[in-house]
């Protein structure tokens, strides 16, 4: 098991190289994540995990009840699920939306998403570039969930162009729940960001980085608009 979690953590890194682009690390990073499912899947999206699907389902069971006690979800409601990896919680949301799309940079774990979900009529999973969400139309989505992705997009310096695209497909009323907003180990940091961006897209922050979860130890942020 530990060799298993060494493997998995260490495909992918958390740095930036001297004078790497940002489009170059959202490339590394898609190939790191490729990596990382092929040796587990669980772990690849939950390193706490420890590789074990039953803890997994347990994090994931526990974040989709507190979506659920917040008023997240709604049988009407379509949702873009941003780092959707090998797609847990399209399978744990299914029932709780009308529409629901997956999208990650990693065609592998957008495979074994794909394999997972193919029963799903209701879920559509999709590769993406990690730059923008320009193949959504404006207005799409009544919710947009992001799992600890958000991580990512600030490593690669992409989280206030993504934070300016989820405002522009989310609809009015819409909904942004973000797990994680990054790994910089400074939550006010994170906070200052997340108030300026929600200001600049006039989005009201409900839950402002509290730890609600018992087998988990992700920042939550809710916002609406």
């Amino acid at each position: 098991v530990f060799a298993m979690l060494r493997a998995t953590g260490g495909a992918v890194r958390h740095e930036r190289d001297e004078g790497e682009t940002n489009v170059a690390v959202v490339m590394r990073l898609a190939s790191s994540f490729d990596a990382a499912a092929a040796i587990s899947g669980a772990a690849s999206v939950q390193l706490a995990s420890l590789g074990d699907e039953a803890r997994l389902t347990v994090t994931t069971n526990e974040i989709v009840a507190w979506l659920e006690a917040r008023e997240f979800t709604g049988r009407e409601r379509s949702i873009l699920d941003i780092g959707c990896g090998i797609g847990r919680f399209e399978r744990a949301l299914c029932k709780s939306f009308k529409w629901m799309v997956g999208i990650d940079i990693s065609p592998r774990m957008i495979s074994i998403a794909s394999e997972q979900c193919a029963a799903l009529g209701n879920v559509e999973l999709r590769q993406t570039s990690g730059l923008d969400l320009s193949e959504f139309a404006d207005a799409s989505f009544d919710c947009v969930l992001a799992v600890d992705s958000f991580p990512y997009l600030v490593l690669a310096g992409m989280a206030d162009r993504h934070f300016d695209e989820i405002a522009r497909v989310l609809k009015r009323p819409g909904w942004l729940a973000l797990l994680n907003y990054s790994y910089r180990g400074s939550l006010l940091s994170d906070r200052d960001d997340i108030g300026r961006l929600a200001q600049a897209h006039q989005l009201r922050v409900l839950i402002d980085g509290e730890k609600p979860f018992r087998s988990w130890d992700g920042d939550a942020f809710l916002l609406a608009g």
